[in-house]
């Protein structure tokens, strides 16, 4: 729909709203000049569009950001900042004079939002990912009053502003595929087509109709405004709103970059470039506000949101009681183990949701899928997108379990730190991670997963080698909040463990060991079979190691390694993993011994693989039993 020709459903007042308009453009441009950084020219563009957001639409309760019916809004183009903390220092939410301290160290004013600032439900800023934590936010809401009274114009809604620059990156896609799939229909999405991006025009510049066949195309009702005509702005989100179709929405605007000041307007080398004094009072002389309202304390008075949605969440995980049994010897692959306990986990807490990009059969999440069928998200083939979703679906308090192949989270790392910068809650699983998987071939070997979350500050890293220790595990990731990773594996492997047996994060166990050990053989996953065969072959020949199951990566258990190098022979330990050798277990294992002297002799995979029989592939990468035996020799020599 275009709104070229509008109808007025009531009168607006205009000249205040001009007024408000410019004291927001003042005060993003007083902001970055300030500190001299930021993106002022970003911010004025969709000034008239927010105005009237908060003016008559956003419904949010300031003294309680947390809110679970508060609207939410997610600034998927970061960069304008300055502009979102303007409008949440004008509902009295905080100072006007806090914005002075933009970007500066301490601040909860950050170059790019964080959940810092406490009104940022996620961070926003590596371009291109707003749509999609929008989207798992209205999953979340939406899924949380199906079934009930509530109707979409009483629903909480959830307001993603774009920019059209970032409408370059295929996230947008997956994520306005994923609206459109789901009818996220409480989804109203705001492009703020300017036309420019920081090296000069966007790739469809003003050429709304084109963003319009877009996302039509996708399923999405499109209304397509003049972005700085109040009249056309209102009657967008007065429709947005009181939406009757499943479809989300989208508000393709019409903007000028720099809006409101002469010298701005238009510019495509202004880009991240604040003003200097000299040019800022140039600009302040164009934007004048009229005396009352620049001294009103509260210029927004958001409304609060009627209390539509329980908020109550299901923590009890304590309680579960694992009735999958594996019995010592049995051979079972820790991804089945997965996903039976993750199915039993599921019925008790309808917090945790379980997230697919396709390969749910080979992930071990089908049993989820077919008993939880509310708690279980496809996300189809978009790794990127599911990611979003999940860092939505954690802001509104759900658990979500994001499983793929090892192998394809790598292609989603950014939105993987991204989550970790929102503080968001996610626990992944990576399948077939390493040579083990065999046949597949080295695109399907997840072989830098371990490196890749080990990164994050604050993360946690298991790869557990049974279906008891993956099962005892789960529970423990429920409850642990922040971002997590369960390394699982393709070939069964025979259970280790008794039912009864304990496993902690940051624990580790000894599976084997004496009095007379020369070294310690490390190893996780799918090695620690391998290392069990060296073990047995060694001991035939008098020659007695000691055994490491190191589940837990990160954090690992540095008092155990501590004490096998003071109880060994030998002040040596050998780490051997189905990962390449940079940033896996080996390089953990050696920062935990660092100031011990202890000689850390690493085995892992040194080159690219290929497709073979899992045992044929673990001797080819030299981490098989035999590459173990030949190593230990090497050294007791």
């Amino acid at each position: 729909m275009n709104y070229n020709k509008y109808i007025i459903f009531e009168m607006l007042n205009i000249e205040e709203l001009k007024n408000k308009a410019a004291l927001i453009r003042k005060w993003s441009l007083i902001s970055t000049t300030e500190v001299g950084s930021g993106h002022p020219t970003s911010c004025l563009s969709p000034v008239e569009i927010t105005t009237i957001l908060f003016e008559k639409y956003f419904n949010y309760d300031i003294k309680y950001p947390k809110n679970p019916n508060n609207d939410k809004l997610i600034f998927s183009k970061g960069h304008a900042a300055p502009l979102l903390y303007t409008l949440f220092a004008l509902t009295g939410a905080f100072p006007l004079k806090e914005l002075l301290n933009l970007r500066k160290y301490g601040s909860r004013l950050e170059g790019h939002p964080t959940p810092n600032f406490p009104y940022a439900d996620a961070a926003t800023g590596s371009l291109g990912q707003g749509l999609s934590i929008g989207a798992g936010m209205a999953y979340a809401l939406k899924a949380q009053i199906s079934n009930s009274k509530f109707q979409i114009a009483n629903m909480p809604k959830v307001y993603v502003l774009l920019g059209d620059g970032e409408c370059e990156e295929g996230q947008i896609y997956e994520a306005a595929s994923f609206a459109s799939y789901y009818n996220l229909n409480n989804l109203i999405a705001i492009l703020d087509v300017n036309g420019l991006e920081l090296r000069g025009k966007t790739m469809f510049g003003h050429d709304v109709k084109k963003y319009q066949n877009i996302f039509s195309s996708i399923g999405f009702k499109t209304l397509v405004i003049d972005g700085h005509d109040f009249y056309q702005i209102d009657d967008a989100f007065k429709d947005a709103i009181n939406n009757k179709t499943e479809k989300p929405v989208m508000i393709i605007a019409n903007t000028v970059k720099g809006k409101g000041v002469s010298f701005l307007e238009g510019r495509e080398d202004l880009h991240g470039k604040p003003l200097s004094k000299e040019e800022l009072e140039k600009a302040l002389s164009e934007l004048p506000v009229d005396e009352k309202i620049e001294k009103s304390p509260i210029l927004f008075n958001l409304r609060k949101p009627q209390k539509k949605i329980n908020s109550k969440r299901n923590l009890k995980t304590l309680a579960f009681e694992d009735k999958n049994s594996y019995n010592i010897g049995s051979e079972v692959s820790t991804r089945e183990a997965f996903g039976d306990v993750l199915a039993a986990i599921g019925k008790l807490n309808k917090s945790v949701y379980s997230l697919d990009a396709d390969v749910s059969n080979s992930t071990g999440v089908n049993k989820f899928k077919k008993e939880l069928p509310d708690q279980f998200i496809q996300c189809f083939i978009a790794e990127q997108n599911m990611v979003g979703i999940a860092v939505g679906l954690s802001t509104q308090g759900k658990i979500p379990f994001a499983a793929t192949f090892a192998a394809f989270l790598t292609r989603a790392f950014d939105q993987i730190r991204m989550s970790s910068i929102s503080r968001a809650n996610i626990k992944f699983v990576g399948s077939h991670a390493g040579v083990s998987i065999g046949e597949d071939g080295p695109s399907q070997m997840g072989l830098e997963d371990i490196a890749m979350f080990g990164t994050l500050p604050d993360s946690i890293v298991l790869h557990p080698s049974d279906a008891v220790s993956t099962a005892k595990l789960i529970p423990q990731l429920v409850l642990h909040v922040g971002i997590s990773y369960l390394r699982t594996l393709r070939p069964k492997t025979p259970v280790l463990y008794d039912m009864d047996e304990s496993f902690s994060i940051g624990g580790s166990k000894i599976l084997k060991k004496s009095k007379i050990d020369l070294l310690t053989v490390v190893a996780a996953g799918i090695t620690v079979h391998e290392a069990l065969k060296a073990y047995d072959i060694l001991k035939e020949k008098g020659i007695m190691i000691r055994v490491v199951d190191c589940y837990s990566i990160k954090p690992i258990d540095q008092k155990t390694l501590i004490k096998c190098i003071s109880e060994t022979k030998k002040n040596v330990i050998i780490t051997v993993e189905d990962h390449f050798e940079h940033g896996g277990l080996g390089d953990f294992v050696l920062s935990a011994l660092s100031k011990n002297g202890a000689i850390v002799e690493k085995m892992a995979v040194d080159h690219i693989s290929r497709s073979g029989l899992k045992d044929e592939l673990l001797a080819d990468a030299g981490i098989n039993a035999a590459s173990i035996v030949k190593k230990v020799k090497q050294l007791i020599k």
